[in-house]
């Protein structure tokens, strides 16, 4: 594997804290305890994903958090305030749950692989920010529910990326019983990728960060793009647009290099 790269700076701290090593960015949540996705909360997460889309020095995006809880979703309390407005709380109920969505389009949208980096309770819209990442790593104690239903409120909203990140009747089980699932099921539903001991999560997602920015960025980008925007189309129209992607991506300047690399068997150097 690559060598672990060493974050020395901290850019911000505040409701999220921002930790700059290129080519790796790390975003984490530090609301605590809870890491309620508050509306101070996602403004700074949107924030600092509409910074790193455009940069090109970073290739991997790592989202994080502080404490035991990975994120509990909403800020129930803050939205509860609400229902003293004159409207009952609707435009901010509106606006709020409409934040995360655009939070978790954006992360579909990055041009960089974005890995979630899990250690606890990952409920409702935390959830649903998991399943929104391109990759999941938790450790051995994580937990994960869409439990809206216990409270009579169905987690519509985790609900569209939970049921693309696992099977769909396994999705359902989540969003219909409310019930917590352990990382092993998480793992089995689809939900993440790979389960380690908690003192291990920091080092190992370091490494698996370390060894995707190591690869093409260009491929990187053309990749993420092309697996996204493939996944809701009937298999046809999907072959359609890999073979003009994989076409397009031979004129590319680092598969150029990567296969005269390959065929001169020596390490590329990517532009």
């Amino acid at each position: 594997m690559a060598d672990v790269v060493s974050f020395r700076k901290e850019e911000h701290a505040g409701p999220v804290r921002i930790e700059r090593a290129e080519p790796i960015l790390r975003i984490t949540l530090n609301n605590p305890p809870a890491n309620a996705l508050s509306v101070a909360v996602m403004e700074a997460l949107g924030a600092a994903l509409d910074a790193v889309a455009a940069d090109e020095a970073i290739r991997v995006v790592v989202i994080a958090s502080t404490g035991n809880v990975f994120s509990a979703g909403h800020d129930l309390k803050e939205m509860t305030a609400h229902r003293a407005d004159a409207d009952g709380g609707r435009a901010f109920f509106e606006k709020t749950v409409r934040m995360a969505a655009d939070i978790m389009l954006k992360i579909a949208a990055l041009p960089q692989p974005v890995v979630a980096e899990i250690d606890g309770l990952a409920t409702a819209a935390g959830c649903q920010l998991v399943a929104s990442c391109d990759l999941a790593i938790c450790t051995d104690t994580s937990t994960f529910c869409t439990p809206g239903v216990n409270i009579g409120l169905f987690c519509s909203t985790p609900m569209v990326a939970v049921t693309r990140a696992a099977h769909p009747k396994q999705a359902m089980e989540m969003l219909l019983t409310g019930e917590t699932i352990d990382a092993s099921t998480a793992k089995d539903f689809g939900l993440v990728n790979r389960i380690v001991p908690q003192q291990y999560l920091r080092q190992v997602v370091d490494k698996y960060a370390a060894v995707i920015a190591a690869k093409s960025p260009q491929a990187l980008r053309i990749g993420k793009a092309a697996f996204r925007a493939q996944a809701g189309l009937p298999v046809a129209d999907a072959y359609d647009l890999a073979v003009a992607t994989m076409v397009d991506n031979l004129f590319a300047d680092d598969a150029k290099e990567g296969i005269r690399a390959f065929l001169d068997k020596r390490m590329p150097e990517w532009n």
